[in-house]
């Protein structure tokens, strides 16, 4: 039995001025832009970007093709998905059929949330444990599975 083992840990990331780290973390191929937090247990992976003063909590996990706004809040636990199974399972070694996800300015993302591949305007608010399965346009406060608006934010 052969067993490979890859240390990622921080490799070929662009950083801003001022980002806190918490190790242990995977970071690779993403860009960090100026006084981000990023927690302990954190991945985040390649072609990901993380706008300025966004907060990631610990045990976050962001995939591949997401984007996060500036003045973000990332709550502990949450999920980004960017496979949908459109062919009835995971697209392994199919790359070209994972989604973006784009999140917009001033966005808090409760813990445990899970977000499909979405699109969510600025001023957003997400319950913690919420589902996010369709796109965001509406400023305001979402919770539940799916998540649902509950209130609209000026």
């Amino acid at each position: 039995m052969s067993v490979s083992f890859i240390d990622s840990d921080i490799i070929n990331v662009q950083f801003g001025q001022e980002v806190k780290v918490i190790r242990p973390v995977n970071l690779y191929g993403c860009i960090i832009e100026d006084n981000c937090f990023i927690g302990p247990f954190v991945e985040i992976q390649k072609n990901v970007t993380i706008g300025a003063r966004t907060k990631i909590q610990s045990h976050t996990f962001i995939c591949e093709l997401v984007t996060i706004g500036s003045d973000c809040f990332i709550g502990h636990g949450v999920m980004f998905v960017n496979d949908t199974f459109s062919i009835g399972g995971p697209a392994r070694g199919k790359q070209e059929l994972w989604k973006e996800t784009r999140i917009g300015d001033n966005v808090s993302i409760g813990s445990n949330v899970t977000l499909l591949p979405v699109n969510i305007c600025d001023n957003v608010v997400i319950g913690a444990g919420a589902v996010v399965t369709k796109s965001i346009d509406l400023p305001g406060i979402y919770v539940g599975n799916p998540a649902r608006l509950i209130r609209a934010l000026d």
